[in-house]
């Protein structure tokens, strides 16, 4: 009995012997099956990422490359033999095209964030032979589906660079055609002007000649005031082709706003009115190019209108807290702001156009630039200020822009200058250099009136030398006028860091013909105590003087 049970037991164990040699042949099978699989994927994948025209480099958690396709091995100059292991870092070597700086690698923002990032535009790879190349790539995280956690990070990324050049080479034909267009404009302009200097003086000559129904004085304005024209032309040219930083002042806005209107107007069958309030906050401004900005709002509003109309220009205070209306941006609620809107009831703009405005070259004009928009947002954008417009289609439209205000404080409304404030307060001895002999004659003939002794000087050698010589003897200079570019000599860039060494009290102004230069917007920073741009009024240059002497 004993026998028989065992046999039975025997027999049973045999049985599930063999079952489970069964299951291991079937997971083998099947495990055959997976490899053989896996392998056809591994191959499709290899097929795949070969054929790809983009570089793709797979890293491990650590940040390690663990694969990498042959267009990435050309694009870094790395085999996968090479570069498996590594860190990506030394083999995805990326800087900033602008600065030169080393880029954030973008696979360890992925691995913090689990999210997939891209690179910023204009990011330079640089290959294991130091070659560089535009690139632009996105990285996303490997996760397992079943775990959830990051398995690694996968990096694709091409070669822009062509396209870069494309780009730029197209972006420089349309500015080209556009300055023309530009130039062209301004040129028309600019004879217009120079046409009325040239008639204003010759009728001022024949007035000397005993002709009594010409006033000299009324003629010469004339033709000074065409000559401030010529110089607004020029420096919307400089700040459209420059982009040239504003040269500030604290300012009002009530009489600019008022009197850029109405000379935009001139002419016109359109008339402008104002709801200018007294107590409006003061701004810190260039006057010239927000006088240049209100100039292009009113000739858009004016060129709606074609059969007349009237331009409603209002102006108010606006406070950091106060209710967000529809058309105040969010930026600007963190300061107080001067608000000036301009509004037409011409034939309105397009919902597309709209988006499409403040683009440069965009115009929905036959003849036109279509920069002085963009121009205007441009400006507004360096005052830290905003432009925006609302606008329907035969509602006519409304422009609008922000300045940041000095809050609190409002200034008298600007008076012109008179004879009676011709003679300095103060006087002095002033040295002048400038380049240009024929300026040096004029400045010390206007100075001299005025109540100045002028010393001149044809550069900045020679200016530092008499500078010098004075300040040893009992009559030292007083004030120092610098022209900021002397071709062939020391401009007052240079001038001024030699005349603090000697002298650290210097008092000194620093003019230039090119309006947009970042010293005369920053003037203080290089020493200097004021800055004019040429052609400038000489009354001004006097105040200037005075206010430095004072």
């Amino acid at each position: 009995m004993d026998y028989d049970i065992s046999n039975q037991q025997l027999h049973k164990e045999l049985e599930r012997l063999q079952q489970r040699i069964t299951a291991l042949e079937n997971e083998a099978e099947i495990r055959k099956t997976y490899v053989k699989l896996l392998l056809k994927e591994k191959e499709m994948l290899a097929i795949t990422l070969r054929s790809i025209g983009d570089g793709v480099i797979t890293t491990d958690t650590q940040g390690l490359v663990v694969m990498m396709n042959p267009v990435a091995e050309t694009l870094t100059g790395w085999n996968i033999a090479e570069a498996q292991n590594k860190p990506l870092r030394e083999v995805f070597h990326i800087i900033s095209e602008k600065t030169g700086k080393e880029v954030e690698n973008p696979v360890q923002k992925v691995l913090d964030t689990g999210l997939i990032r891209g690179l910023a535009n204009s990011t330079l790879l640089i290959s294991q032979e130091g070659n560089s190349r535009v690139i632009a790539d996105s990285a996303a995280p490997i996760i397992d589906t079943i775990t959830g956690q990051i398995l690694g990070v996968v990096l694709v990324f091409r070669d822009v660079t062509h396209e870069r050049k494309l780009e730029l080479e197209v972006a420089r034909a349309e500015k080209l055609e556009s300055v023309g267009i530009l130039a062209g404009g301004i040129a028309h302009d600019f004879n217009n002007v120079l046409t009325s200097i040239a008639g204003n003086i010759w009728l001022a000559k024949l007035a000397t000649k005993d002709q009594k129904s010409l006033k000299v004085e009324d003629l010469l304005a004339e033709a000074e005031s065409q000559t401030f024209r010529a110089k607004e032309l020029t420096h919307q040219l400089l700040t459209f082709s420059k982009g040239g930083a504003p040269i500030k002042k604290i300012s009002s806005l009530q009489e600019l706003v008022r009197e850029t209107a109405i000379f935009a107007l001139h002419g016109s069958n359109v008339r402008c009115v104002f709801a200018l309030p007294e107590d409006l906050w003061v701004v810190n401004i260039d006057t010239n190019q927000i006088s240049q900005v209100i100039n292009n709002l009113i000739i858009n509003a004016d060129q709606a209108m074609p059969e007349g109309g009237i331009i409603t220009i209002t102006a108010e205070n606006v406070l950091a807290n106060s209710v967000v209306r529809q058309d105040e941006p969010m930026l600007l609620k963190t300061v107080d702001y001067v608000k000036v809107s301009i509004q037409d009831d011409g034939i309105g703009i397009s919902q597309e156009a709209l988006t499409k405005i403040f683009e440069p070259y965009f115009t929905t004009k036959s003849s036109g630039s279509g920069l002085g928009l963009a121009t205007s947002f441009s400006i507004i954008s360096k005052h830290k200020g905003f432009l925006g417009v609302t606008s329907k289609l035969g509602k006519g439209a409304t422009f609008f822009l922000y300045l940041p205000a000095l809050s609190g404080e409002v200034v008298a409304p600007f008076e012109k200058d008179s004879g009676e404030k011709l003679v300095s307060m103060y006087g002095g001895k002033v040295l002048i250099v400038d380049d240009q002999n024929d300026i040096l004659v004029l400045l010390k003939r206007v100075l001299g009136l005025v109540g100045y002794e002028v010393v001149t000087a044809l550069d900045g050698a020679m200016g530092i030398e008499l500078y010098r010589e004075a300040l040893e003897s009992a009559n030292p200079f007083q004030a120092v006028i610098l022209d900021l570019t002397i071709p062939g000599g020391m401009g007052g860039k240079e001038t001024i860091q030699h005349l603090l060494a000697i002298d650290p009290q210097v008092k000194a102004i620093v003019t230039s013909g090119y309006s947009n230069d970042p010293i005369l917007s920053n003037f203080e920073a290089y020493g200097f105590k004021g800055a004019l741009s040429k052609p400038f009024k000489f009354l001004e240059l006097r105040e200037k003087l005075d206010a430095m002497l004072a």
